[in-house]
């Protein structure tokens, strides 16, 4: 009775790791479209309602669900105690919430590059680096999406077949 008891938990702890990894493959193409969306209403508010960037970095993590607006929440406060440039205030941020995203590292290059032109250049210009920054976040969303239709189904597979086998050596 116990064995069979081990062998359920087992299979059931292994076949939740292989839904939790397919969880983060899906969850990667849904953040950066809710990134993209973020970067396209920066531009917008930039280019069309001249609102400084603090107030931007506000609306923006009150209306970009979580835990993307996370980003804009810190970078919004960094930006408010004016102690820092806003390319610190920008790394710092993307720094702290990399680890709540499911973003790869060239999703953060992209932002980094982003963030060193942010605010250091006319309307016109900048309006060029946050399409640019769109294109290669588009990029990466394709990337994401043909990672989570090529891989997603064989994650959670896998995770109930090696609970199997883990239960067949056992018993």
């Amino acid at each position: 009775m116990i064995k069979i008891l081990g062998a359920i938990f087992i299979l059931l702890a292994t076949t939740w790791a292989g839904f939790e990894a397919a969880r983060r493959l899906s969850e990667r193409p849904r953040q950066l479209r809710m990134l993209k969306t973020a970067l396209q209403s920066l531009e917008a508010e930039i280019m069309y309602g001249h609102v400084p960037l603090i107030d931007v970095a506000t609306h923006l993590s009150r209306q970009i669900p979580k835990p993307v607006s996370y980003f804009f929440e810190g970078f919004a406060k960094r930006l408010q105690t004016g102690e820092v440039s806003v390319k610190i205030a920008w790394d710092e941020s993307l720094k702290e919430v990399s680890k709540l995203t499911a973003f790869h590292q060239g999703e953060i290059e992209i932002l980094q590059q982003f963030g060193e032109t942010l605010g250091q250049h006319d309307r016109t210009s900048q309006q060029k680096h946050i399409k640019l920054a769109i294109t290669h976040l588009e990029r990466e969303e394709s990337d994401a999406k043909d990672r989570q239709m090529r891989y997603e189904k064989m994650v959670k597979s896998l995770g109930f077949l090696s609970g199997l086998l883990v239960v067949i050596l056992l018993i």
